[in-house]
């Protein structure tokens, strides 16, 4: 028979979820530097050494977010690549995702947290990501000639965990994912507000862009 948890774990966990749920509140609000437990713990009628209980420290509850949304990423990408996605229905999957899940996105790619270094595990997972953008990239037609970028590339390139990748896909796959970050960034943070154009069709405008070959 599978093990099951005990009600003092189901409890931990549910309690857990919860903090997480008021931080992501508190992230909306003020930003992740501005994240406190103290006040988390107030929220939920608990007192702050018992919050302590959940969570070691600011940084632990912060690494907790940030594995969540890069999970939650990795996955939904993951899922859409064993659909048969493409790189430019990836690209649009990731627009999805941000968009509807935006304090997410800014946690993981918007500004640091000041004084926060996320640990080996949650690198790992943001790898996931690019492999599974690199994947796609590899199933398209040659960019065209070498740069001085791809030479770049030829001697650092012990990231990517897959050293048998042609270097103009890697190439292709972080244009891919620094292009597209550019504009998502801009929109999620409203500075297209006013300018009279639509953030989605430029972002499919540089998707069609990046796809030229």
């Amino acid at each position: 028979m599978p093990e099951t948890s005990s009600p003092r774990e189901r409890y931990r966990t549910q309690v857990r979820e919860e903090i997480k749920d008021r931080a992501w509140e508190q992230i909306a609000t003020a930003g992740p530097s501005a994240l406190s437990l103290n006040a988390i713990a107030k929220l939920m009628g608990m007192s702050g050494p018992a919050l302590y209980r959940y969570y070691a420290g600011r940084d632990d509850l912060i690494t907790d977010l940030i594995r969540d949304a890069y999970r939650s990423l990795a996955d939904t990408l993951s899922a859409a690549s064993r659909q048969g996605a493409d790189l430019a229905d990836l690209a649009l999957v990731v627009r999805e995702w941000a968009l509807a899940y935006p304090q997410r996105y800014f946690l993981i790619y918007g500004t640091p947290v000041p004084g926060y270094h996320a640990p080996d595990d949650v690198t790992g997972i943001a790898d996931e990501i690019m492999t599974t953008l690199l994947a796609a990239a590899r199933a398209l037609p040659s960019s065209g000639p070498e740069t001085p970028f791809d030479r770049h590339l030829d001697d650092h390139r012990d990231w990517v965990g897959d050293r048998s990748a042609p270097t103009p896909a890697v190439h292709r796959a972080l244009s891919f994912w620094t292009r597209l970050h550019g504009v998502l960034s801009l929109e999620l943070a409203g500075h297209f507000t006013g300018m009279a154009l639509d953030p989605a069709l430029l972002f499919a405008a540089e998707v069609d862009d990046l796809l030229k070959p």
